[in-house]
């Protein structure tokens, strides 16, 4: 075939299965839509900052941070650079994303349930075009759509409409939906104001969400808009003039036109948070069987009736995956999953996942699945740090965790006394009109930040940083002006000890038995009889030698959610685990055929508390 000499490398295509539908060309910023009502199949083209009427403006001020710590940046090395991310992470990410349309979207639609949920397929489907590049997919896994009426108000600022968001998602959306990110699709909210996101809480249970305006027909714009505010939520900041989607602007750019291409500086962000610990949810890959889409063999993406999904047969370098019709080779029992080796199903007890800090927990292969089981962490509440912190949304929430990424902890008058100022580098949150709140003394730890022995020449990329002596303390502290679409990650986490029994909350010194979820009743001395903890479901994950679901019995450890603890250690023939009144019929299976014998021995031996390795030890 000849080789066409005039591609540009910047072309991306994401082709669509409806044809009322955009289709995606990016040399600069272009849509293509079918003309509606046209008989003739006529298409409309058109850049894509001219299709809303409402520019998208973040409204960033600091635009020399990302100059400061991105002094190496050569912006004609751009897709090369990319393309040395990619490699750099080399694991594909798994966005699990749910959109959510509210009652004024579905009303335009003139309450076509049905068209609403092909667009938002549709909407996904862009996404993981656009971020496809940096070897992140976006799985669309749930799909809401207010029919009635919204369950939350969307009359206040773009900042009061993502707190209720947010809220709504913890409570009512999550318990219902496993995913890692959420974002709303709203007609219209106060403000001017097209989106909002929080930085870098992809996999938080509070915080991973955004909101995003969508009043019109242009959802090839509108898709630039998410993938902006879902950057955040993956820990990108705004682009500045070092940024370069080869000489043209980029997704993260603070006032959007419309790109589909994510800059260099956009994939340092997100590998910059992945090795801080973030993200660690965007690792398993989502289950078929909820995915929300519209199947295609070919998309990479593993869909209902698939076996497998590795791409097209030119892509596809999985010897276990037939390209072509999207099922298993010959021979093959698995071909994709972090309990997949050399196409066979891993042992049950095998580490596919390890914890990485004091609250969280390790996953382990069940024998039946190539896929490690979701994340799972200690209960939210739970003493950690020799019991003078507690576990929040997996991590142990402590200032010196917080600081070290930007300092040193300070003493407690820093806190004490900056944040009751209410300014930019002591407060306790905004009001809607965006005036800082002064903090109380008793709720000044959970203001914002406070850290020492720092460097002020070398301000933590976006944040200016305010130095003073207090009492013989340095007191530093940071205001991360990333614009109006992202909350300032320089307030303490939730979750952080204030003082003696009690954490932040909301702005607020509450005891901390707030922090546990009235939801889960689980009790690590009663409930898992002191030989386990509770995790995030409220279940016992049972230290080794015992199983759950009580920590009752003897076992392999872990839990009913991240599996068993242990492939196992102890020595007898296979028919020692078997009663012998099973004897015959064994032999018999056996002699029909040998490969049944393990997986027989395995299920009954499972059930006895009995390891794998334990029955086939001869």
């Amino acid at each position: 075939k000849e080789v066409l000499q005039s591609c540009h490398n910047s072309l991306l295509v994401c082709l669509t299965s409806y044809p009322d539908f955009p289709i995606i060309l990016t040399f600069s910023s272009y849509g293509l839509e079918p003309v509606k009502q046209s008989t003739n199949n006529e298409h409309l083209l058109y850049r894509l900052e001219h299709s809303q009427s409402e520019p998208f403006v973040c409204g960033v001020t600091n635009e020399t941070s990302r100059t400061e710590s991105h002094s190496s940046f050569d912006p004609s090395l751009s897709m090369t650079a990319l393309l040395r991310r990619k490699r750099n992470l080399p694991q594909t990410r798994y966005v699990e994303l749910v959109l959510v349309a509210d009652f004024l979207r579905y009303t335009y639609k003139k309450k076509n349930e049905t068209a609403v949920r092909e667009e938002m397929v549709e909407l996904a489907n862009l996404l993981d075009g656009y971020y496809k590049r940096l070897n992140i997919r976006v799985v669309l896994v749930g799909l809401e759509i207010f029919k009635e009426a919204n369950p939350f108000s969307v009359e206040g600022s773009a900042g009061d409409v993502l707190g209720l968001f947010v809220k709504w998602r913890k409570t009512v959306l999550l318990p219902r939906i496993r995913h890692d990110d959420a974002h709303g699709l709203a007609g219209a909210y106060a403000g001017g104001i097209l989106g909002m996101a929080f930085v870098g809480t992809v996999c938080s249970m509070a915080t991973a969400g955004g909101i995003n305006v969508y009043s019109g027909d242009g959802l090839g714009y509108v898709s630039t808009v998410v993938a902006h505010e879902m950057g955040h939520n993956l820990g990108m900041n705004h682009d500045d003039s070092r940024c370069s989607c080869n000489g043209g602007s980029c997704i993260m750019a603070a006032s959007a036109t419309g790109s589909t291409l994510f800059s260099d500086c956009s994939a340092s962000d997100f590998e910059r948070l992945v090795l801080r610990g973030g993200g660690v949810c965007l690792l398993n890959q989502p289950s078929q069987s909820n995915i929300v889409s519209v199947g295609k063999c070919g998309n990479g993406m593993l869909e209902e009736g698939e076996d497998c999904d590795c791409g097209t047969p030119q892509e596809c370098t999985n010897k276990c995956c037939d390209a072509a019709t999207c099922k298993l080779t010959w021979g093959s029992a698995c071909a994709q999953g972090a309990c997949c080796k050399d196409c066979k199903i891993s042992v049950s007890g095998t580490p596919c996942r390890g914890s990485v800090n004091s609250c969280d927990l390790p996953e382990y292969c069940n024998g039946s699945t190539s896929y490690c089981p979701s994340d799972f962490y200690i209960m939210d509440g739970l003493l950690c740090e020799n019991n003078a912190a507690y576990c929040y949304e997996g991590r142990c929430q402590t200032y010196d965790y917080q600081c070290k990424h930007l300092f040193e902890t300070a003493a407690d008058i820093c806190f004490q006394t900056a944040n009751l100022k209410g300014d930019a580098f002591g407060n306790c949150g905004m009001t809607s009109s965006g005036t800082y709140v002064k903090c109380s003394l008793a709720n000044a730890m959970c203001g914002k930040v406070q850290c020492t022995n720092v460097n002020t020449n070398n301000p933590p990329p976006g944040g200016s940083v305010s130095n003073q002596i207090i009492d013989g303390s340095s007191c530093v502290n940071a205001d991360f002006n990333l614009g109006s679409d992202v909350l300032d990650p320089a307030y303490v986490n939730q979750g952080s000890p204030c003082t003696k029994g009690k954490a932040c909350l909301d702005f607020q010194c509450v005891n901390a038995s707030a922090l546990l979820s009235v939801d889960l009743h689980c009790d690590a001395n009663n409930t898992c009889n002191s030989r386990g903890v509770c995790n995030n479901q409220g279940h016992c994950h049972c230290n080794d030698g015992w199983g759950p679901p009580n920590c009752a019995k003897s076992g392999r450890g872990g839990s009913v959610d991240s599996g068993p603890a242990q492939i196992g250690n102890l020595h007898c023939t296979p028919f020692l685990c078997l009663p012998a009144c099973h004897y015959r019929q064994v032999l018999f299976t056996a002699h029909l055929s040998s490969v049944y014998l393990p997986v027989i021995i395995d299920r009954y031996c499972s059930l006895h508390t009995f390891p794998l390795s334990t029955c086939l030890s001869l």
